[in-house]
């Protein structure tokens, strides 16, 4: 997906920090995953502690992930899933070192965002979510016109949080950066109508990212 890039998301790439969610990663039996048992029976001790995860990267970028079994076996199989359509498909494999340890590393080459999960043994949680950008022009809108009627329903209003855009589906979520400030939101309206820009964001996502007005963002979907 080299083709997106232009030297400014080169600079931006050297911006991109590592993101480092606090997993919980709860222990879920076989039995639980199978059928989307929840609450008391799915609520045994976790086994599994966090690390360091980078999943904010740009394609052909490393993103990786980290963790340790808090009872120390090595050798215990270990799997990094994303989210696709209704299931999970598996994206990297690895094994449980002396103390538990056990790290993911990979490179995504497409754009997109995606729930990521981690298995070891019966143990599973999601992690987080994987960002893969890739910059897209951008404009804003807002004053003058609170009170329109949005396309996708309801009206803009000044705190009216989502961006506009031609094709995407109204609801698709986005996700938005600038620097080190993150924001998902969904398509909300139709548009832009001006040159070649790709997203018009509403004033009250626009103030979230503190971003100046026309310009280019990164970009996750």
């Amino acid at each position: 997906m080299r083709p997106y890039l232009n030297l400014r998301a080169r600079h931006a790439a050297t911006a991109l920090g590592a993101l480092c969610p606090a997993l919980t990663l709860v222990a879920l039996p076989a039995a639980a995953r199978s059928n989307g048992t929840t609450g008391a029976e799915a609520a045994v001790a976790a086994d599994i502690a966090p690390g360091n995860s980078r999943l904010d990267v740009l394609p052909g970028r490393q993103a990786s992930v980290h963790g340790r079994v808090l009872s120390g076996a090595a050798g215990r199989p270990a799997l990094l899933q994303r989210r696709s359509g209704h299931g999970w498909a598996t994206i990297d494999r690895a094994t449980t070192r002396v103390g538990g340890h056990f790290g993911f590393a990979f490179r995504p080459q497409q754009t997109g965002s995606a729930r990521l999960r981690v298995l070891v043994d019966a143990a599973q949680r999601e992690i987080g979510r994987l960002n893969v950008y890739r910059r897209a022009a951008v404009s804003w809108y807002g004053p003058g016109l609170y009170g329109n009627k949005l396309s996708c329903g309801g009206r803009l209003t000044p705190g009216t949080l989502g961006v506009a855009h031609k094709t995407l589906p109204c609801g698709a979520r986005v996700t938005l950066r600038k620097g080190d400030r993150v924001i998902r939101v969904r398509v909300v309206d139709r548009g832009p109508y001006v040159g070649a820009r790709e997203f018009d964001l509403t004033s009250a996502t626009r103030a979230k990212l503190h971003f100046g007005g026309a310009g280019s963002l990164l970009v996750a979907s």
